[in-house]
């Protein structure tokens, strides 16, 4: 048996006990070495700086103990069964020297309790272990102190700022949490393993108290639950690490709050005063994101990485909830985009995303475009006389200012103070800048939208242009020169001589050698008789004609070979 724990026999009356109960108050507390034998003494060896509650009669402890004689002789001894004594306080369980030595004690404390005979074991004693009359020592240290009518204790240490959300019945929370008795004895941590714990709130999952305790706390909140054992695992404990009847305190950090019934939410930061469109299923969004959890832990950044995000939207090609979430922006807004993880990552989570969790993504719309696009042109002035347009062919020289769609300016030729010059469609730039150059006047200036599949494409321009970009131009139109007709690279401005090519043919010999045949169409272009295509090098024309006449290749022309363009229709070159 547990010696302090009453036998079968009758016990002597327990006046002192009989005291404390009609006066509610604990009994006097004597120095050892103070009053007789015959009288309960108590020292009290240690006293915990703070001291919330004390044992009342009534109160079921957990204490440890150990029992000797007053010659120091050991007769029992919990430490040696490596277990507490565990018992209610006032109820006749204990001889009535401990019964009344407990009372007012709180955990943590130490106490050495002489116990005279009349309130122990009496002239009988206890046969083979206990002499009759013995005075009893006992080394007491209270480790645990609840009552039946104890309830769930909760006390919040750190509240964040902002609780936009408290934790519901059904709602599925992830949280560390340390978890001690009340004596401070560490039996559990979520901090050790390195890994919160995740679970449904109110449906069973936890243990009543926790189920209870959790409620009504903030994503980011701290607060103590002290838990009494009927509400946790009660008098067999967990068969693990919490003995039998053990008050569990849990110091719990709130990291993560859903329920399985969420949608995303969408917090709009900035919204463009000017938003002429916003995206839709199927568009290509190119934006930054800063990833975090609810409770602010970074997990991802565009940013770091210097690079967009670049995606389409409503075709699975990003989580379900930034599907969601992307739909419906502008072109430079900045929305808070939180995912629960049935939208996000699940529960198996991804990387460095822990399982079940929600997200936070603060998004930055840099641009969007849909493939089926073509390029935008809004002409912002146009000179009185606008009648001479650009068409294929003409060689340009203009102004440009080129940006992003966020207004980030990736080239100016105002900048480098020359014009770029162009023939226009002949590839000599992208094909949206072509398409937004045509039917234009001298003079004029528009704004040429551009979407990367007419710009610069996926890859873009390394260093340069972003891939899947869409292009801003800023455009002035400054000189015309007419091309020629397509497929021209040369044109008479006269009629031709019927003895063409005799005249090209100076010498008379025959045969036209490139440089004849370069002298002779240098002088037509020089008295206006001829024109060149403009915008192109003049003597790799010259070149490319008399290659074209040069029909075997021998490095001369003579008159069986040479034909105009209305001869041959393959040549273009006269």
């Amino acid at each position: 048996m547990a010696f302090g724990a009453r036998g079968s026999r009758p016990l002597p009356p327990p006046l002192l006990l009989l005291l404390l109960w009609v006066t509610g108050q604990a009994a006097p507390v004597a120095g050892l070495g103070l009053g007789s034998d015959a009288e309960l003494q108590i020292e009290r060896r240690f006293v915990p700086d703070e001291c919330p509650r004390t044992v009342r009669s009534g109160d079921f402890v957990r204490y440890h103990y150990v029992g000797t004689f007053p010659d120091g002789q050991k007769f029992d001894s919990s430490y040696d069964r490596g277990s507490t004594f565990n018992v209610f306080v006032g109820k006749g369980q204990l001889i009535a020297g401990m019964d009344q030595a407990l009372v007012g004690m709180c955990v943590n404390e130490r106490r050495f309790v002489k116990i005279p005979p009349k309130l122990a074991y009496g002239s009988e004693g206890v046969s083979g272990v206990i002499p009759p009359n013995s005075v009893l020592h006992f080394d007491v240290l209270l480790m645990d102190i609840w009552n039946s009518e104890d309830q769930v204790q909760v006390h919040t240490y750190f509240k964040p700022p902002i609780c936009s959300r408290t934790i519901q019945v059904s709602d599925f929370v992830r949280y560390h949490y340390n978890g001690t008795f009340l004596d401070g004895t560490l039996f559990d941590s979520s901090h050790n393993r390195m890994k919160t714990y995740d679970t449904y709130v109110g449906i069973g999952w936890l243990i009543p108290g926790m189920d209870k305790g959790l409620l009504g706390m903030c994503v980011g909140e701290k607060r103590m639950i002290t838990i009494p054992p009927f509400l946790a695992y009660g008098e067999d404990g967990d068969g693990k690490d919490i003995p039998g009847q053990a008050s569990l305190v849990f110091d719990v950090a709130l990291l993560d709050l859903h329920n399985p019934k969420d949608s995303i939410s969408i917090e709009n930061k900035v919204i463009p005063a000017n938003c002429e469109r916003r995206s839709q299923s199927g568009d290509f969004l190119r934006y930054h994101y800063n990833g975090t959890l609810l409770d602010g832990t970074f997990f991802d950044s565009s940013y770091s990485r210097n690079r967009t995000f670049d995606t389409y939207i409503g075709q699975g090609y990003v989580i379900p909830g930034m599907d969601e979430g992307l739909l419906g922006v502008c072109i430079g807004e900045r929305r808070r985009i939180v995912v629960p993880p049935h939208l996000g990552y699940g529960e198996e989570g991804r990387g460095n995303i822990p399982g079940s969790a929600v997200l936070v993504f603060d998004i930055h719309v840099i641009d969007f475009h849909n493939p089926s696009d073509s390029i935008s042109i809004t002409s912002h002035y146009k000179p009185p006389d606008c009648s001479v347009l650009s068409k294929k062919g003409d060689y340009l020289k203009y102004h440009y200012n080129a940006s992003l769609l966020d207004g980030t300016l990736l080239d100016s030729t105002w900048n480098l103070g020359k014009t770029y010059n162009i023939v226009l469609g002949s590839g000599q730039v992208v094909l949206g800048m072509d398409m937004g150059l045509r039917e234009m006047c001298v003079g004029e200036k528009r704004t040429v939208v551009i979407p990367p599949h007419l710009g610069y494409g996926e890859a873009g321009v390394d260093g340069e242009v972003p891939g899947s970009a869409v292009l801003v131009f800023d455009i002035e139109l400054l000189e015309l020169v007419a091309g020629l007709p397509e497929g021209y690279m040369f044109i008479w401005n006269s009629e031709v001589s019927p003895n063409l090519f005799e005249e090209i043919d100076k010498d008379g010999n025959g045969e036209v050698l490139l440089e004849e045949f370069s002298e002779y169409i240098h002088a037509q272009v020089a008295t206006g008789k001829g024109k060149l295509a403009p915008g192109f090098d003049a003597e790799m024309i010259v070149k490319n004609m008399f290659t074209n006449q040069d029909r075997n290749g021998d490095g001369k022309v003579v008159a069986e070979e040479f034909k105009l363009k209305d001869q041959e229709a393959k040549h273009d070159e006269l």
